[in-house]
């Protein structure tokens, strides 16, 4: 009478799933640190890479783990799948950043200015990097890929048009640089420096809205710029085309009417 071996449990099937899910676990606990502000920015972004390699392995195992019961008839299967199903969780958000920046250009720095945009508060976070100015390529880029991103220039005194900033404004939850400037004073510009967040990761962006006084009319400018990495994918543009759009609703309760430059 033939006798078979006894089948194999495969070992990377069983390191696939709890690598997997420890790459999961990692994500969800930086993620939590990081909005809660439990964790910095620079040691975030340290711990995302880890998580990607993680993820990664956790695929590899799976691969390995499968060409093993393929061939050899190894248990495993239902580790095997686990794993590979929590890293493409874990992965899923990487990749969505990746196809990301094959769509939007590598800019970081977004104005409705190109010659003389809003001046940026200076950020406290010695780790981030300081706004440079942009190259003309840069510029040229932008106006090509954001096409919606321009000022506003409003039918409205300077005094009410920067009101309407403020109201916007204080409706985006983000946090105030200095203090905000005061429709009482007889200036002829005013600039709002503040703390954004990016999409889904949290990372701080610098933004500046100027209003300047044109006599009857006030011109709007913006500006928005990623302290960290070197592509935004798209996050700026998005950023100053919602704000102005809501700022254009806010201007028309008043007058009625907006033209856009």
């Amino acid at each position: 009478m033939s006798e078979y071996p006894d089948r194999q449990t495969s070992k990377a099937a069983g390191w696939s799933r709890r690598t997997g899910a420890f790459s999961l676990v990692l994500l969800l606990t930086a993620w939590v640190g990081h909005h809660l502000s439990l964790v910095e920015t620079p040691a975030f972004l340290w711990v995302l890479a880890l998580v990607a390699l993680l993820a990664a392995f956790a695929l590899l195992f799976a691969g390995f783990a499968f060409s093993r019961l393929w061939n050899f008839g190894d248990r495993g299967g239902h580790d095997l799948m686990a794993g590979a199903f929590l890293a493409l969780v874990v992965l899923a958000p990487f990749a969505v950043a990746a196809y990301w920046a094959t769509i939007y250009p590598p800019l970081k720095d977004i104005s409705t200015d190109l010659e003389d945009p809003p001046s940026l508060a200076v950020a406290k976070d010695s780790a981030s990097e300081t706004p440079t100015p942009t190259t003309p390529g840069e510029r040229r880029l932008q106006a090509q890929a954001y096409p919606l991103v321009t000022g506003r220039r409003y039918e409205l005194p300077f005094k009410e048009t920067v009101d309407s900033v403020e109201a916007v404004f204080a409706r985006q939850g983000w946090q105030v640089e200095g203090s905000l400037p005061s429709s009482d004073t007889d200036a002829s510009d005013a600039v709002v420096n503040a703390i954004a967040k990016s999409f889904v990761l949290e990372l701080p962006v610098d933004v500046a809205i100027r209003v300047t006084s044109e006599g009857e009319t006030s011109y709007v400018d913006m500006r928005s710029a990623s302290r960290y990495g070197r592509h935004d994918l798209g996050d700026n543009a998005a950023r100053i085309v919602k704000f102005l759009s809501e700022l254009d609703q806010e201007v028309v309760g008043q007058i009625g009417t907006t033209s856009t430059e």
